[in-house]
């Protein structure tokens, strides 16, 4: 797949990118809101540094490291990806509280049309920020709209806090969850 051009990158500001989702999932990650370089090649967490691929694989989710194009073939494993917030930013931090917010009822009616068996939200600040709950710790939260949900570590290479290894062991606690939870 070809890299865009930083021109390319830059004319997606404030684009969408459409979900990846199915009725009755076993998991639906729910990022932040989609980088501009993710819309530009059209498929999510596609920006080189992001770690979701890697830690996916290494969390067990995936038989094998997928690339950001093979983002639709997740359905065939059960999962998803859509987003807390619509419009594409290149940093997160450039989105509004009020847009965060906004998000959280885009999200619920998403939850509530396609009933996936678990949420995993990738980014604790945002979490905190959309669910009103500032001591949030990363793991388990309360159930919402009738689903489990799992506040997970963003992904993003500017996340600093957590390496691939770190991301793919808190990552695997929600697959450990909901095989539980199906038998």
């Amino acid at each position: 797949m070809p890299r865009p051009t930083k021109a390319e990158v830059a004319a997606c500001q404030g684009q969408t990118m459409p979900d990846i989702i199915a009725p009755n999932l076993d998991v639906l990650f729910c990022g932040i809101n989609p980088s501009l370089y993710s819309v530009a090649i059209g498929h999510h967490f596609g920006r080189p540094g992001n770690r979701f691929w890697k830690a996916l694989h290494k969390a067990g989710f995936t038989p094998r490291l997928y690339d950001p194009s093979e983002d639709a073939s997740l359905i065939e494993l059960g999962y998803g990806i859509t987003n807390m917030a619509p419009r594409a930013t290149a940093r997160a931090d450039e989105l509004s509280t009020a847009e965060i917010k906004a998000g959280r009822d885009l999200l619920a009616g998403k939850i509530r049309t396609y009933r996936p068996k678990c949420l995993a939200f990738l980014g604790i600040t945002a979490y905190r920020t959309a669910f009103g709950t500032p001591k949030a710790k990363v793991g388990p939260q309360p159930d919402w709209e009738n689903t489990p949900i799992w506040a997970l570590p963003n992904p993003s290479g500017l996340n600093a806090h957590y390496q691939v290894d770190d991301l793919a062991e808190v990552y695997s606690w929600v697959i450990t969850a909901v095989e539980s939870h199906s038998s």
